[in-house]
């Protein structure tokens, strides 16, 4: 599993014209799945994520900071041939979707407000990035 965590001021995700999620002052995390992952790695990343020290040299987890789950499965796109990415290293829909949501219910296992996107729906993601601070989590 993949995680791009963002440090942001806000950030929103819209699906058919309705705002479906939206934080202030949290994280954005857009999370991507390939074919190995399991609940394990989920649980794993869920809490690599609350507990990064990206706020202020704070986690997530110290300030009690919202956050907004997107899933991504772009980040395992591979572009390295020619100019169209491959999104063979990405999991199928089927195997993605249940450990996009193992990932978001180990957050809120932990305290985490989560607010999410929409599986499979043609999300607009809109984000103030702070800093910026971007960091990639991999399991």
């Amino acid at each position: 599993m993949r995680a791009l965590v963002q440090t942001v001021s806000r950030a929103s995700v819209t699906v058919d014209g309705t705002i479906v999620g939206k934080i202030e002052d949290g994280l954005l995390v857009l999370v991507g799945v390939t074919h190995d992952d399991t609940p394990a790695k989920a649980a794993e990343l869920a809490r690599k994520t609350w507990e990064l020290r990206v706020l202020d040299d704070r986690s997530a987890a110290d300030l009690v900071a919202p956050l907004l789950v997107i899933s991504q499965f772009t980040l395992y796109g591979d572009a390295r041939k020619g100019r169209r990415p491959s999104w063979s290293a990405a999991a199928p829909a089927e195997a993605a979707e249940p450990l996009i949501e193992e990932y978001v219910t180990a957050l809120r296992a932990r305290g985490a407000t989560v607010e999410t996107g929409r599986f499979r729906a043609h999300m607009l993601v809109e984000s103030v990035n702070v800093g910026p601070c971007t960091v990639l989590l991999e399991l």
